[in-house]
């Protein structure tokens, strides 16, 4: 506490014991005191007054805050320290409120929730012999004509004729036009149209960053949670609703084997924003042309956007569409999300794109395609070049195959896994379309049957209701793995259902 000597000029502004305490030192003096709390005026008729009242405003000052910083913690336990495990601790706190559409969030996002439990029975069974076919992470090795030239690339970056730094923040442009021409040759679209990422979630993010908090949403149920998440984050969700298990401003599209896992659009209310996959995460279910044909339809009668997430369109086995644009109109109205993850096992290199055609335009004429671009510059500066370069070999005709191959390699994993539960008795939906089997069991609590699974055959799969109220009684089980991995899998859950 700084004491003001006799003759001295206060030398501070107003202090936060003042501002707490406005009566302050003036309240027992003539004159208001012009500076803050703990300085002694220069009347020494009034200085041991006021140097003992500041004394008691000391310790009423340290009461009250320690006082308010008990409610605190009883109100908000999650501000303890770190040591009751619950991220935040004891200390001071800064006037900056948190962001109420992150309090909207309900709890923590589905995969690291998964990932904690992992670590709990780990715990619990040190010597438990783990197989994980939960989270969608591929598990085979990237063909060597691709690593190896990110290899070449990267190495180049060491000579002076070799290294580069910036690039488009929209992509390698010879990148754009080798996916518009392998992805999009029949549809129209061009390289310009064509923006390359570090990933299709990113670019989830980024496009609720350009559709703002005014719009509506819709998604598929179940669905792919950062849909969901990321509606909230921005502010278009509303309230979470604990009745009904959903937002009150998101409209959830029922998609079950009743409907063939495609929503009624005759009942869905309309919104500015729809978001689809296809195929599907989690059910595997792939649209067919007719039934994307209706969704477009819907879209231009509703004046609304598709997006579009084609992320794991590889794996389709039959002749549904494999891009939203095989249909016709759907450049006016769509947008379309995909990644080199499960395409090329770039979970961990990190590479995606996002096709916004020139003809999608707003309410008010104005191309969607030029915001989106700003957006881009603006938060992105463009996916690595090591993992562009990487792309390029990938849509290459010998890379393309060397792709496919490993692409096979999952999709006979997903025939063994959809098998492995058939011969139990139970009904299995995706596996065909895409490398995850959609496994239902009737009348059980989804969590209830994913803890079940693990406790009992060491094997972590998803719960179905992680994907939205919609999931309940299903689980999700992935074909990412190595064979002797997938093998022992369906011996150990033979066993267990046997």
């Amino acid at each position: 506490m700084d004491v003001l000597l006799l003759g001295q000029q206060p030398k501070c502004s107003t202090s936060p014991l003042e501002t707490q305490f406005p009566f302050s030192l003036g309240f027992f003096s003539q004159q208001p005191v012009p500076c803050g709390f703990g300085h002694v005026r220069n009347y020494a008729c009034k200085g041991m007054v006021d140097l003992l009242f500041n004394v008691i405003l000391v310790v009423v000052w340290k009461i009250f805050n320690g006082v308010k910083l008990q409610l605190i913690e009883l109100k908000h336990p999650w501000t303890q320290s770190s040591k009751s495990n619950n991220g935040r601790r004891i200390g001071h706190c800064t006037e900056v409120p948190r962001n109420v559409n992150m309090e909207n969030l309900q709890s923590g996002y589905l995969f690291p929730e998964i990932f904690k439990r992992e670590s709990e029975h780990i715990q619990k069974f040190p010597d438990a012999s783990l197989i994980r076919l939960g989270i969608g992470d591929t598990t085979e090795p990237i063909p060597d004509i691709i690593t190896s030239a990110m290899a070449e690339h990267a190495f180049s970056l060491s000579t002076i004729q070799g290294y580069k730094g910036y690039g488009a923040e929209q992509g390698n442009m010879a990148l754009r036009k080798a996916i518009a021409d392998t992805f999009y040759k029949d549809m129209g679209l061009k390289g310009n149209e064509i923006f390359v990422s570090d990933g299709a979630q990113c670019d989830i993010s980024r496009l609720q960053m350009l559709l703002g908090s005014s719009v509506t949403v819709a998604v598929q149920d179940p669905s792919f949670p950062a849909y969901i998440d990321s509606s909230v984050i921005v502010g278009q969700a509303g309230k979470f609703q604990p009745k009904t298990e959903k937002y009150k401003n998101i409209v959830y599209m029922n998609c079950t084997p009743e409907n063939g896992f495609f929503p009624d659009l005759s009942t869905t209310p309309r919104t500015n924003i729809i978001f689809f996959c296809s195929p599907n995460n989690p059910t595997g279910h792939a649209a067919s042309w007719q039934q994307l044909k209706q969704l477009v339809e819907f879209a231009k009668a509703n004046g609304s956007i598709i997006i579009y997430d084609s992320a794991y369109a590889a794996y389709i086995s039959d002749a549904s569409p494999r891009s939203i644009f095989e249909i016709p109109g759907a450049r006016e109205v769509a947008i379309e999300i995909s990644s080199f993850s499960k395409l090329a096992g770039f979970t961990g290199v990190r590479l995606g794109w996002t096709v916004v055609p020139e003809e999608l335009v707003y309410s008010n004429g104005y191309p969607v395609i030029k915001d989106f671009d700003r957006i881009v510059c603006t938060c992105f500066n463009g996916a690595s070049n090591i993992a562009q370069a990487g792309g390029l070999v990938c849509l290459s005709p010998d890379g393309y195959q060397a792709l496919n191959s490993v692409v096979g390699y999952y999709k006979e994993n997903a025939k063994i896994i959809v098998d492995t539960f058939e011969s139990r008795g139970l009904k299995v939906y995706g596996g065909k379309n895409a490398p995850y089997a959609w496994v239902h069991f009737p009348g059980q609590s989804s969590w209830n049957t994913f803890a079940e699974i693990l406790e009992k055959t060491d094997i972590v799969t998803i719960p179905g209701r992680g994907f939205g109220p919609g999931g309940e009684e299903y689980i999700r089980v992935s074909a990412f793995g190595h064979r002797e991995c997938i093998m022992e899998a369906s011996r150990r859950l033979k066993n267990f259902y046997s």
